[in-house]
This record gives C-alpha cells, structure tokens and sequence, in this order.
C-alpha cells in the first residue's frame, strides 16, 4: 500500500484513496468547500511522487508543473510526499478595509490586498482567516472600488463565517487563490437583453457584473431578478433603485422564495439574442435554468455559477 508524506509524517494508506479524505481523516487539517474541483480551497502540491487527477483542466499548466494538485480531486497510488497550502507562504497579504452587516444575515467584508490584486468581475477568491478558508464570489468592481468586497451568508453557522464575525477593521487576511468562474461580461453583449438571476448571496458577483455591463455603456435592455428567503434578504435593494434612478434601460425585482414560482413561470423572452447570468444555490439556479429554457432561450447562451453547499 502507498505511503504518504506531509510535514514529517509518515503512514500507509489504501490504494486509491482520496488524498482530501485521506489528509483528514489523519490529523492534517486541508480545507475545502465543494468537493467537485471547483473552489480550489483545498490545494495541495505534491514534492515528491504523484497522484492520480481527476481533474487535470482544474488548474493551469504552470500550476500543475509546480506540483499543485486539487486534493479532493486525487486518488493515492504510489508514495507521495505533499505540501499542504500555507496561507503565510502561498498566500497574498491584505488587511480588513471594513466588516458591517447588510441586513440580518449578510455580513459585507472588505479587504485591502498589500498588492494590486488583477481581476474581473464575476471571478472568486479563497480566503483565508487564520487556518480556516472558503471561496467567495468578488462582488467589486476593479475599475471602481479600491477594495475586494464579498457578501457573507451568515444564516448557517461555518468555521469561516464564525472566524469573519470576529474581525475588525486592520486585521490581518490572507488571499489564496484566484479563480475565473463561469460569470463574466462580454462586450459583443452591448446591443442584447441581459437578464441576471440571482439566489441569496449569489446577488453578489451579478451586482459586479452589473455595474460593469452599465461601465460598459450596455445598451439593451438589463433585467435582474433576485429572490431572497424573505422581504429582509433584499440586502442590496437600495443601491439596486440607485442603479435603476440612472439607468433606464435597467429593471431591477425583487421576489421572495415564495412568490418565485409564480413569477418565473411568466418568464418571456423579449428576443431570441437574450444572454442570461444565473448565481446561487444549486436548487435555484437549476429552477432558474429550467425556466429559461422552456421560455426558449437557447442553452449556449445562459452562464450560470452555483454556491455548493459545504461536503
């Protein structure tokens, strides 16, 4: 059976083990979020020896020439000797800017990164707060905002979200890694109807990609629909209105969970050309996608990005 290595520990484990499961459920304490290779919390490099991946395309080619493999995603079967992602060594610096409450159960973090941080909006972060970590969708604009803000769902208790209801303004944060996501806005979009469907907090990286489509001076005709668990879970209603007041071609509704079957059931397409960006819950995105299609918009032109639950 494989040997494997990580910080001066040695043990054996199965053939074809899962190197996340294996990692631990021996002590070494590897974050992850999805499970499915797409959050990237739980990276890992390999020094010496290799693992079989699932997901090669996951990571980049220099990525992967580096040793950096995703653990959820790899079996063990031969000896390997792995690093495990250490946020003061791997990871970039930055410093809480604010932490306030946008309604009851959102909680808005921003951070200063010690470097520029490059990125678009629609992309997703890691973060980390001391030995915890979890991705979070960037709900900022970089042409705009001097600071990375996401938007916490602070409903269900989580090693994250506990560790962010502790910090205050100055504390330290660190960045892990970057990654691109399905959402992002094109330019060759600018004469098309754009719709937005968002789920909860997943309002937040469509928030950034609506002020990048109206940055962009989009032209058609922008809907965004945001259902919330009640009236209370609007949490950006005020500046979507502000957005609405400058923006004609802007329409902006807000629905609960329970008005939302019967409001998406009336969905109709104004033109075949509609591009559509959906963020959530698995759930609701897959109720967001089904009526899209039944309302015949074609599937190459609906993106969509899903907040997995944890495990």
């Amino acid at each position: 059976m494989p040997e494997l290595t990580v910080a001066g520990r040695q043990w054996t484990v199965a053939a074809g083990s899962n190197l996340l499961d294996a990692l631990n459920a021996s002590g070494v304490a590897v974050p992850y979020s999805c499970r499915a290779g797409s959050c990237h919390a739980c990276l890992v490099r390999c020094v010496g020896g290799d693992v079989r991946d699932s997901r090669p395309d996951a990571l980049s080619p220099p990525q992967r020439d580096q040793g950096w493999r995703l653990a959820c995603q790899c079996q063990v079967i031969e000896d390997v000797q792995v690093h495990t992602f250490d946020p003061q060594r791997d990871g970039r610096a930055a410093q809480v800017a604010a932490v306030d409450w946008l309604g009851a159960d959102v909680l808005r973090l921003r951070i200063t990164p010690e470097r520029p941080l490059r990125y678009r909006a629609g992309q997703h972060l890691v973060l980390w707060a001391g030995e915890v970590a979890r991705p979070y969708s960037l709900a900022s604009l970089p042409e705009e905002d001097r600071f990375l803000e996401f938007h916490l769902d602070c409903r269900e208790p989580g090693q994250f979200v506990d560790a962010a209801r502790q910090l205050k303004v100055g504390d330290p944060i660190r960045l892990g890694e970057l990654r691109g996501g399905a959402l992002h806005y094109d330019p060759d979009w600018t004469d098309k109807p754009l719709w937005l469907l968002a789920a909860g907090t997943g309002l937040a990286p469509l928030f950034g990609l609506l002020r990048e489509a109206l940055r962009q001076h989009h032209q058609g005709g922008v809907r965004l629909i945001h259902v919330a668990h009640d009236q209370a879970g609007h949490y950006l209603a005020k500046p979507l209105a502000a957005l609405a007041s400058k923006h004609p071609n802007l329409a902006v509704e807000l629905l609960t969970a329970a008005e939302a079957p019967s409001a998406l059931a009336q969905l109709r397409l104004v033109s075949r050309q509609t591009q559509a960006l959906l963020c959530g819950h698995p759930d609701r995105v897959e109720a967001f996608a089904k009526r899209l299609y039944l309302a015949g918009l074609p599937r190459n032109q609906l993106l969509a990005d899903v907040f997995l639950p944890r495990g």
